[in-house]
């Protein structure tokens, strides 16, 4: 048993060691790795008077994760979707989505595409993780080949991550994001982590 556990420390440095991240590659900062914390920073595509994220939770207050600005007067209390984006389970609580006020109606984004297009034009690092994650990519800033980026005129670069299965397989992936049109390119540089603890999802 030990053996194997050695050799698997073994092959796991090694893999570790096979991918390089470019010097330019900068550290994303640890607080990004929280999807909320990432809100705040969108720039939508078009003029909204008013917008704000939420989750389905049931309680209204409990239910908001992020406000813009609001007009005094203005108040919109249209009930939560069936579904949003970033699902994470059945019920209470388990999913994401916008309510925007746009010529004075309501708008809902309630799933990937629709947080893509609210976001339109990706101005900045953390509109550029969101969008990652409507494809599948997390980040972890505990790697710079799971959490460093480059910002250049044209594309928001970044290392990133997906995992899947279980046991629980963990692949490294260089991923580009056009800043006009969001559209995301993505190149695997391999699998680093397999882990039989499924909680680790």
């Amino acid at each position: 048993m030990k053996i194997i556990i050695a050799f698997s420390l073994i092959l796991s440095n090694l893999l570790y060691s096979q991918i390089k991240t470019p010097d330019d590659y900068k550290k994303i900062p640890d607080i990004l790795d929280t999807v909320d914390y990432l809100y705040p920073f969108i720039v939508p595509d078009k003029d909204y008077a008013y917008w704000r994220v939420l989750n389905n939770d049931t309680d209204p207050d409990k239910a908001i994760i992020y406000e813009s600005q609001a007009p005094d007067y203005m108040t919109i209390n249209d009930p939560a979707p069936e579904k949003g984006f970033f699902q994470r389970c059945t019920g209470n609580n388990c999913f994401s989505y916008i309510l925007a006020c746009r010529q004075e109606r309501s708008v809902y984004f309630s799933n990937e595409q629709q947080l893509r297009d609210f976001i339109g034009t990706v101005d900045n690092l953390p509109e550029a993780l969101l969008i990652a994650r409507t494809y599948g990519y997390s980040i972890d800033t505990k790697n710079r080949f799971t959490g460093s980026y480059k910002i250049d005129d044209r594309y928001i670069s970044m290392y990133a991550l997906q995992s899947k299965g279980c046991p629980v397989i963990k692949e490294s992936f260089l991923i580009k994001i056009n800043r006009k049109n969001g559209k995301l390119e993505a190149k695997s540089n391999g699998i680093y982590s397999k882990n039989q603890d499924c909680t680790v999802l």
